[in-house]
């Protein structure tokens, strides 16, 4: 139960320099501080991690200089407290969280904080490279089931579309797919063969893939050398 978590924290809150008491204006817990200027804590407790949990710690933001969520630390450590994509949640909002075990003891998971975001650049980079090299919009957004139109994707079907005509050289491609070497040497999809030195056909497995991706399939093509 949630009060099985006020007494642990209220005592961690107090080792900091608060005077704590529960529920006060809809708060499961408030610390203040002594002296200027005045720090206002407030605590929400919950005994899973939860989506309204986080959105009651928001609605706090309002009026708190710092929120804090305790949750019940689960039995054997698997629980979404310990999920880093949590604990990232919490940096990015600025809580603390804290797990408070069945013997009361506390474990500090986040400390309550202004968030700096570290960029990732060269994740931006990909994302922005895919964007731009993707012909059109292929692909529902959330279509998460089905195998996706990625622009290598894309180059790998006007390839085997090109080589239906018949056997064709990388560079005789190029115009058409940048990547052609590339993505006829790895064969990735299985629709290419070798016919000999710097020579590739359809494989049957092309063929049918012409087939099944026969609408994301460029109507104004154009033509290789």
């Amino acid at each position: 139960m949630e009060t099985d978590l006020y007494l642990p924290v209220k005592r961690y809150l107090e080792s900091l320099g608060l005077t704590v008491k529960g529920e006060v204006k809809g708060c499961d817990l408030v610390g203040l501080s002594d002296g200027e200027p005045e720090l206002l804590v407030i605590g929400e407790l919950k005994s899973a991690f939860t989506l309204e949990l986080v959105l009651q710690a928001v609605d706090r933001t309002a009026v708190a200089d710092e929120v804090w969520l305790a949750v019940a630390a689960s039995k054997r450590g698997r629980g979404r407290e310990g999920d880093p994509r949590v604990k990232k949640l919490c940096r990015f909002l600025g809580f603390g969280l804290i797990a408070v075990t069945l013997t009361g003891l506390i474990e500090v998971i986040v400390e309550p904080a202004p968030w700096k975001p570290r960029r990732d650049g060269r994740r931006r980079s990909r994302i922005v490279e895919e964007f731009r090299r993707r012909r059109g919009d292929p692909i529902l957004g959330g279509s998460t089931r089905l195998p996706q139109m990625t622009a290598y994707r894309q180059q790998a079907l006007t390839i085997a579309d090109a080589l239906r005509c018949g056997p064709l050289r990388p560079r005789d491609l190029k115009p058409i797919a940048p990547d052609a070497a590339k993505i006829l040497q790895a064969d990735v999809y299985g629709w290419f063969e070798r016919v000999e030195r710097g020579i590739y056909r359809l494989t049957d497995g092309g063929s049918a893939a012409l087939l099944t991706w026969a609408a994301y399939l460029p109507s104004d093509k154009p033509a290789a050398a």
